[in-house]
């Protein structure tokens, strides 16, 4: 993508549907007029009056203790530098955004005009009975030291300034598991710390804490190393200066046992690499590009342990995995303050989860076959369920243990549970799932590429590294879009009416004609078939010439669904194709089964769609929770309807035991534990958290997720093709931009899957 195009891209993204990325939302009904003078007047005025006599129950009665404020001045932001409040709130918002996603706190972005110490400080503690927390961003040093000491000793609520801060606490995480990788103790070990900013400061200041020995600690800014009989300190420098007769990094780096770089890129060399101790540890987090590149440090020193701050390495010390979490932990117990205890809490709870054994779906994620802790995975990934279960829990006890929790936590497995329940709304999914793709693409012939959306869908497929699209369609159609698109990918254009080469068409022709020749059709009629786009994109994944398929932006189900049952085919041992749509709710992932096939299964087919849903739900890396619906539960309607799941349940339980399903079930119980396990406690659901739902027909499952998906604004995936030979997915008519970049995902995994259970049986 071209530098204008993806400015463009940026934008539209800020601007539209609506302008900036976060809003606020409603949480109690306010449909009636009754429910409007309980939420303003009259009502409003009962909990006004329990706050004025006990100012603690504004947490009770208000969204204080979930709401943080993301606060700045615009003056030292990203890279960008000092642009103003103004310029700063896309910023600030994108933080909330990530604050909502991985932690589910809500947040007001405040930005303020003023450089003035005094003046900042005046706001925010003018401000601060909104808030449960405040999360100080992109403020430059040394002001940032300043403002945050003053917020901490005179508020009583969290004050952290993450940019100080969060990169401590996973950097310290980091470096924890390094030295104990390479068998060194903090107390012994030599640190080169290049930058001096806030991060630099926090970073080196969370390492002694930890142990480590100032005298050990050398720390450079852009003048040089920071010596003691350099004149014009400033506080923060002063406290790390070295007694060292040294000036250079060069210097600085000889002997060294552990390099942290919190300053710009390629200012370490290949010999300062060489002329470090043996195992040497270097964490060169410069954004976006590393104090030195990962790959020449690799190959300059085999026995190195390396981190960065992109995503594209091992051991990403990125500050999601401490911000969010560390204040959830401090809203939950209504700390205080974020103290020393709090900090070093979440350095040794992100060290720990390194340590223990990585769940199934972060392997998926990330490609893996098995992550486990050592060179390459010393700090948890950004994708990991388990942090939400991990962090704020050991903050919490941290804010308990050092008396600054003014609501303790005494059933710790409710609170785990309540942490887990935070998490159901996000799309973390999309992402593992897009992530899941990129690391190995495969081939995607999209049928209708002369439609817009489905170019545009490419595009954003082919620029994200996702897959590598094929685009089938009129021709000067393709290229007139993607010279208005700035698309100007080297891919295969393929117009199977008019430019297709004659040998190839002739060759999917006579293999068609072959598989069909015993239905009646023809040699000229195989031919004339090859010309449709779904017959010829279809021989082409039969044939092995692309990987994937994605079609039906523009046409019927029934009319892109029969090419492909003629061209592809079922898998083996599949006697009926099915459809699942995998429904991002507020509780999570939810898989709809059969949503666009059959249109009354036998209890036969029911039970097989059943299986390949368990089959699908483990390519997500999930653990299937399955429910088998019906109007009926337990054998309380002897209706032939509900007989029949009942069959198909009996089958499962005999052919599949190991299978997590039961019913048949209403969706109430199904999706209710509580209700599950109070009325039904023998169900093998019961307890459980059922995260599929099997519907006895068409109607049924269709019909539920397209009033999910309309009523609520329920985003969904699908339907995802199941028991089909070679990958090929079939848009819902119309589909989204944004859909069709998932189902692409979807079909990349896809692939990625029957391609490695083709391995194993060969």
């Amino acid at each position: 993508m071209s530098k204008q195009s993806r400015r463009r891209e940026a934008l539209l993204y800020h601007a539209k549907p609506r302008p900036g990325k976060i809003q606020v939302v409603p949480t109690k009904n306010y449909s009636t007029q009754r429910d409007l003078s309980l939420a303003y007047s009259p009502g409003v005025a009962e909990p006004c009056l329990e706050i004025e006599k006990n100012v603690d129950n504004v947490y009770k009665y208000t969204n204080k203790g979930n709401l943080v404020a993301v606060i700045s001045n615009g003056t030292a932001v990203l890279g960008l530098g000092n642009i103003g409040p103004e310029a700063s709130k896309p910023v600030m918002e994108g933080k909330g955004l990530l604050f909502k996603i991985f932690a589910d706190i809500d947040v007001f972005d405040i930005e303020v005009n003023t450089e003035n110490i005094d003046e900042f400080v005046a706001t925010v503690k003018n401000i601060a009975p909104t808030f449960g927390g405040i999360n100080l961003e992109d403020i430059k040093a040394p002001e940032a030291f300043e403002i945050e000491r003053r917020l901490k000793e005179e508020l009583d609520i969290p004050v952290m300034h993450d940019d100080q801060h969060g990169t401590a606490i996973i950097s310290a995480a980091a470096l924890l598991n390094a030295l104990e990788i390479t068998g060194k103790k903090i107390e012994d070990v030599s640190i080169v710390i290049s930058g001096a900013g806030a991060a630099a400061v926090s970073c080196t200041r969370l390492y002694k804490a930890f142990g480590a020995t100032p005298e050990n600690i050398v720390m450079l800014d852009s003048k040089g190393v920071i010596r003691k009989d350099r004149d014009t300190l400033s506080e923060e420098k002063a406290e790390f200066a070295s007694h060292r007769k040294i000036d250079t990094l060069d210097e600085a780096m000889k002997d060294a046992d552990v390099f942290v770089g919190l300053s710009v890129k390629d200012i370490v060399s290949p010999e300062m690499l060489l002329s470090m101790a043996e195992n040497p540890i270097v964490f060169a987090m410069a954004n976006p590009d590393p104090e030195i590149e990962y790959d020449i440090a690799l190959k300059t020193r085999k026995d190195i342990i390396m981190a960065t701050g992109r995503s594209d390495h091992p051991n990403q010390v990125n500050n999601v995995l401490g911000f969010p979490f560390i204040f959830r932990g401090a809203l939950d117990v209504r700390a205080t303050k974020i103290n020393e205890a709090m900090k070093m809490a979440a350095v040794k709870a992100l060290a720990d989860l390194a340590k223990e054994a990585v769940p199934e779906q972060v392997n998926i994620a990330y490609g893996e076959t098995k992550l486990t802790f050592g060179k390459d995975y010393i700090i948890p990934k950004p994708f990991d369920p388990r942090l939400i279960t991990a962090v704020p829990p050991a903050v919490a006890k941290a804010a308990m243990e050092s008396g600054v929790a003014m609501n303790p936590i005494t059933d710790w497995e409710k609170y785990q549970d309540e942490l887990y329940e935070r998490m159901g709304g996000d799309n973390k999914i999309i992402r593992l799932l897009i992530n899941r793709a990129k690391l190995n693409p495969k081939r995607i012939v999209f049928t209708e590429s002369d439609h817009l959306d489905v170019l545009k869908a490419a595009q954003i497929v082919y620029e994200e590294g996702i897959a590598i699209p094929v685009l089938l369609g009129r021709k000067e159609v393709i290229l007139d879009f993607m010279q208005q698109l700035e698309f100007d990918a080297d891919l295969e254009i393929i117009d199977p009416k008019s430019d297709t080469k004659p040998e190839k068409l002739d060759s999917y022709a006579e293999k068609f004609w072959k598989k069909r020749r015993r239905t009646g059709i023809t040699l000229y009629d195989s031919q004339k078939l090859m010309t449709e786009r779904n017959y010829f994109a279809g021989m082409m994944v039969s044939e092995g010439d692309v990987d994937a398929m994605i079609s039906g932006y523009s046409r019927s189900y029934p009319l892109v669904v029969k090419p492909v049952f003629e061209t592809i085919g079922k898998f083996e041992g599949v006697n009926k194709v099915a459809t699942t749509n995998l429904m991002l709710t507020k509780r999570g992932p939810l898989f709809f089964s059969d949503t666009s096939i059959n249109i009354d299964p036998t209890a036969k087919e029911l039970a097989q769609i059943a299986r390949m849903t368990n089959y699908t739900m483990k390519m997500f890396g999930l653990q299937p929770v399955i429910a088998m619906i019906s109007y009926a539960n337990f054998g309380s309607s002897k209706d032939p309807r509900a007989t029949k799941v009942r069959e198909a349940v009996d089958l499962i339980h005999k052919s599949n035991p190991d299978m997590v399903l039961d019913g048949e079930l209403q969706a109430d119980f199904a999706l209710d534990s509580e209700l599950l396990q109070k009325k039904f406690p023998f169900s093998k659901l019961a307890g459980k958290k059922v995260n599929a739902l099997i519907f006895p027909n068409l109607d049924s499952a269709n019909s539920n997720y397209k009033l999910l998906k309309a009523l609520n604004g329920v985003e969904s995936i699908g339907p995802i093709m199941l028991g089909m030979r070679k990958p090929v997915h079939i848009l819902q008519m119309g589909a989204s931009v944004e859909e069709i970049v998932n189902m692409s995902a979807v079909a990349v995994v896809d692939a990625q899957q029957k391609e490695k259970r083709e391995h194993v049986k060969n």
